[in-house]
């Protein structure tokens, strides 16, 4: 709809996804990260072999969301990543902080025998109320950030939870922001710099985010053709705080983080340490440090 508002022609085409959560402990977890490179690869072919003007890639998991990036950055036309969002956490014993690795906790609980299998039953049932990606900084909310602070998803847009009414009207900005992209041919290449990638780096390290970010933003880093190595992880890691107290490690949740402002507060955290490069752009047309003066709690 947004496209369309916008003046131009919206055109759907789908690609697939390895859901780590239903592959996790079995063989099938072998074909998790390949399925980066078939996804990234599905949506160069469908883009180049149609020779399509711009790039709005849909993503929710692990995978789709790096996956887009890479792509952006092989294809170089203007383009926006928008995740589909956070599930909510579910509600256990009057708690709303019930997530996948609560079901997780509780299998071993219940086989080392410190829980029944109806407890276990109800957490299974309360952990995971609805749609979206899995509800802690795991690797999905992770990258979302990252793309947030790497330039190439419209800040704020990302953290809107799955389930809240906000996202559609998230979606309409996302195709008006990729009509005004090709109408002034704004590629990603102008955005995904060595800075924003620092940027990418430090979001992850201050909100105690997966790991996973390593392989995933080394992989977009070779896509856009930008020098990148592991060693810059640690050091990045060890100049920043963490200043958001997310699951695993911490305390709260990605639905959490929306509802005190976003990952606009991140970012005005570590703007405040000299930690990022506010003069990074993004793909809304406004600069990290703007995003992070507009921040409201």
């Amino acid at each position: 709809e947004g496209i369309r508002a916008a003046g131009g022609t919206p055109m759907e085409f789908n690609t697939i996804a390895i859901s780590d959560g239903v592959s996790m402990g079995t063989e099938g977890m072998k074909a998790s990260l390949i399925s980066r490179e078939v996804i990234a690869d599905s949506i160069e072919l469908v883009v180049r072999g149609h020779l399509l003007d711009g790039l709005v890639c849909l993503v929710g998991c692990d995978k789709t969301i790096p996956a887009a990036a890479m792509a952006l950055g092989r294809l170089d036309v203007p383009g926006v990543v928008l995740y589909n969002g956070t599930i909510y956490p579910g509600v256990y014993k009057g708690r709303r902080n019930a997530t996948i690795v609560t079901v997780f906790e509780a299998v071993g609980a219940y086989r080392a025998g410190k829980i029944s299998l109806d407890e276990l039953y109800e957490i299974e049932n309360a952990a995971c109320p609805g749609a979206g990606a899995c509800g802690g900084q795991y690797t999905a909310n992770t990258m979302s950030t990252a793309l947030e602070f790497l330039g190439l998803s419209p800040a704020g847009l990302n953290g809107i939870p799955a389930e809240d009414p906000a996202k559609d009207e998230a979606a309409r900005r996302t195709g008006e922001i990729a009509m005004t992209l090709v109408r002034h041919d704004i590629r990603p290449s102008s955005i995904v710099t060595r800075e924003a990638l620092e940027n990418a780096i430090a979001s992850v390290a201050a909100t105690g985010g997966s790991t996973n970010a390593v392989l995933h933003l080394l992989a977009i880093a070779h896509e856009f053709g930008i020098p990148l190595e592991l060693d810059d992880f640690g050091r990045i890691a060890d100049r920043t705080p963490i200043v958001a107290d997310m699951q695993p490690g911490g305390r709260f949740t990605a639905a959490d983080m929306y509802e005190a402002g976003g990952v606009a507060l991140v970012m005005r955290e570590l703007l405040k340490r000299d930690l990022l490069d506010g003069s990074c752009r993004t793909v809304d047309g406004r600069t990290i440090a703007e995003i992070a003066a507009a921040a409201v709690e």
